[in-house]
Order: structure tokens, then C-alpha cells, then sequence
């Protein structure tokens, strides 16, 4: 099944437009030039985005541009010094985190599209993906059809998850289980081999 997603990081309205030098601050940007603080939201394990290291410190390729974004904040406020907190997000409160203002800015992959951007900002594009089932050879899986009465398993606040839905009513393939790892039916490796990226 072929879907383009396409991966940006999500953005406080506020902190997605620059401000212009005469404009007063409002938002995103006025609370992180009150606080002298901004708050990055990152992932544990979405591989090679970000991740943990041996060290527990996130890293990864969103990670490295986060880092470029909260530079640039810090010359556009004015800031000699700019605290940066670094909060947790998985693929279900990522975007609940970055709408109720916990969270400032999220690095991971997260699919930019039409109804999230109803809650968030996206800066530019910067990843393209598409979804794939990955399943044993000998279950002969070569079509989505091929699905049909068959368990299916996806990370849960992901787009994947939304597609199986969609698949599933579709095609009545009579999918059995869009259940996640995180509601402790399927093991997080399970799920991990077979969707990774949202």
C-alpha cells in the first residue's frame, strides 16, 4: 500500500511565523521570551529521527534541525541565553502536547497533513515515506486483499492506524484487531517490525 506522508515538525502557530521587529510578541514566542525557556517535544525510538543513546540524551536528524530552529528563536528574541527542556512525546500525545502548549516545538516524524495541521503548524517538508505491511513469507501476504481475517497491528496515534481503519471498512477485509502495543495486546517489537513511521 502506497501512501505519501509527508514528515515535517510540528509548530506552535506562533512560533512557526516570525515576528516582525515592530509587531508585539504573542503565544509561542511570548511565553519563550518570558521564560527565557522552550520546550522540545522528542521521541524515544523513531529511528533515525530521534531517538535515545546509549546515554538516555535524545539525538537524531530532527533532533540536529530542533536544535538549528531553537538557535534561530534564540537570535530572533534577543535571548543572550535560551533554557531548553526536553519533554517526551509519544505517536498518540504528540500532537495533544504541541495544541495545549506543553510541548513548543516536536522533533520525531510526524505526517504533516490536512487535519493536523487544524491544530498545529508544520515547518517545510524535509522527508518523504510511505507505509508498508511487512509480514512472514510464508503467510503469502502479497496484496492488501490478502489481509482479509487477518490481525493487523499499528502504534496507535499513528496515520498508519487510520489507514488500516479505512482499508478494513473499505474492502471489508474483517480485520480482526487494530489494536496498539500500547494497550498490552501485541508486544512493542511486534508492532515496531511492521509500522515505524507515522
Amino acid at each position: 500500500m502506497k501512501h505519501k506522508h509527508m514528515i515535517g515538525y510540528v509548530l506552535a502557530a506562533t512560533l512557526c511565523a516570525g515576528p516582525a521587529l515592530a509587531e508585539e510578541l504573542t503565544g509561542t514566542l511570548k511565553n519563550v521570551k518570558e521564560t527565557g525557556a522552550i520546550t522540545i517535544g522528542f521521541r524515544d525510538s523513531s529511528i533515525p529521527f530521534s531517538y535515545l543513546d546509549d546515554s538516555q540524551k535524545p539525538i537524531g536528524y530532527a533532533m540536529d534541525i530542533c536544535y538549528k530552529i531553537v538557535d534561530a528563536v534564540k537570535k530572533e528574541l534577543k535571548l543572550d541565553k535560551l533554557e531548553v527542556k526536553l519533554n517526551p512525546v509519544t505517536s498518540a500525545t504528540r500532537i495533544p502536547l504541541m495544541a495545549n502548549g506543553t510541548v513548543d516545538l516536536e522533533c520525531g516524524s510526524t505526517t504533516n497533513n490536512a487535519e493536523r495541521q487544524k491544530q498545529v503548524w508544520f515547518t517545510n517538508t524535509h522527508f518523504l515515506t510511505a507505509s508498508r505491511f511487512v509480514s512472514k513469507k510464508s503467510n503469502k501476504i502479497n496484496s492488501i486483499d490478502d489481509l482479509k481475517g487477518k490481525s493487523v497491528v499499528s502504534t496507535s496515534g499513528t496515520t498508519n492506524i487510520k489507514q488500516l481503519t479505512e482499508a478494513n471498512a473499505a474492502r471489508n477485509l474483517g480485520d480482526r484487531s487494530r489494536g496498539s502495543v500500547r494497550d498490552g495486546r501485541y508486544p512493542a517489537r511486534q508492532s515496531r517490525r511492521r509500522f515505524e513511521r507515522a
